[in-house]
């Protein structure tokens, strides 16, 4: 202890004891902060040897009929697995869409199911594969999230929430799959 602490408190610690204490706390509960903050960014979800990484969708403006939905799928396995069907409250309908560019027209079109491969990755992402929720029954709000199931050929049907970005958001934390 410093000659100014003693000379300033003396043998009574407690002052010292008692802001070491407060500081560890604070600590502590910064540290839970943190983690917890990460796992509501970064949120997966597994079924079978399937993770699906940080379900997200944008923002719709008022009166928007439709939302994209957008994650990260990596299989574990030795076998393939197949993304099937999509079902959400949140609209009267989903589907599995891909984007693309032909003829220097980008194009958009409903496809029947998505192929997962054994040991990899595929990313649902704005530009490519995607989800479309059609027919909204509500707008989707940035902060808020909603449920959605994805059901696939092998592992079965898996709950997922979708946090939701603002409008322009590009889903930064859709890359930190592992």
């Amino acid at each position: 202890m410093s000659d100014f602490f003693r000379a300033r408190f003396g043998r009574n610690s407690h002052f010292l004891r008692s802001f070491e204490e407060r500081l560890g706390i604070a600590v502590l509960i910064l540290a839970l902060l943190f983690v917890s903050a990460h796992a509501v960014f970064a949120h997966e979800f597994k079924v079978g040897d399937l993770k699906i990484v940080h379900p997200w969708s944008r923002a719709t403006p008022p009166g928007a009929k439709v939302a994209g939905g957008y994650f990260t799928v990596t299989n574990t396995g030795s076998s393939p697995d197949r993304l099937l069907s999509i079902s959400s409250d949140i609209s009267a309908k989903a589907e599995l869409h891909e984007m693309g560019v032909k003829d220097g027209v980008m194009t958009m079109r409903p496809v029947s199911g998505l192929e997962i491969p054994a040991g990899g990755k595929v990313a649902l992402a704005p530009g490519g594969y995607h989800l479309m929720f059609i027919g909204l029954k509500q707008q989707p709000k940035q902060g808020e999230t909603f449920s959605a199931a994805l059901t696939f050929e092998k592992a079965g049907t898996v709950a997922v929430e979708f946090t939701v970005e603002g409008m322009g958001e590009t889903g930064g934390m859709h890359d930190h799959a592992n």
